[in-house]
């Protein structure tokens, strides 16, 4: 089998309804990084997303393609209370604001509010009818 050469590999954008990116939100940034880097050999990156405010880290099984996000929870984003650390799901939509729009007529509920995320694109996380917490989200081409 031949080796793709990085001339010849080409990202392609998710299409409507795949899973497109897992996030892992911590208590403890480090100790969860060291984790999953000798667990599944993962590779950490500084994200360029995200600006000084928060550390935000890239992973993947190499450094080049990345499929995860790794963040440290801060108090402040939940009111004071810590949740529990907890990982994050992300669908790929055509359009957030009817995505979600669709899931309440479906008896979902909005948790957070469609957004824009500079760099990234528009999201929102929607809790479905049984109470799993999703986002959808569509990418910045």
């Amino acid at each position: 089998m031949a080796e793709n050469t990085a001339a010849e590999q080409t990202l392609t954008m998710p299409k409507n309804g795949e899973f497109c990116w897992t996030e892992i939100a911590t208590d403890n940034l480090e100790a969860c990084k060291t984790f999953y880097a000798e667990v599944f050999g993962w590779q950490f990156k500084k994200s360029s997303a995200t600006g000084a405010e928060m550390q935000y880290l890239e992973f993947g099984t190499d450094a080049e393609h990345q499929f995860g996000g790794l963040l440290e929870m801060k108090p402040e984003w939940y009111g004071g209370e810590m949740p529990k650390p907890h990982s994050n799901i992300y669908i790929a939509v055509d359009d957030t604001d009817a995505a979600a729009k669709r899931a309440v007529e479906l008896g979902g509920k909005i948790v957070g509010e469609p957004c824009d995320v500079p760099n990234v694109g528009r999201m929102s996380q929607i809790q479905d009818p049984t109470g799993a917490k999703f986002f959808v989200i569509t990418l910045k081409s």
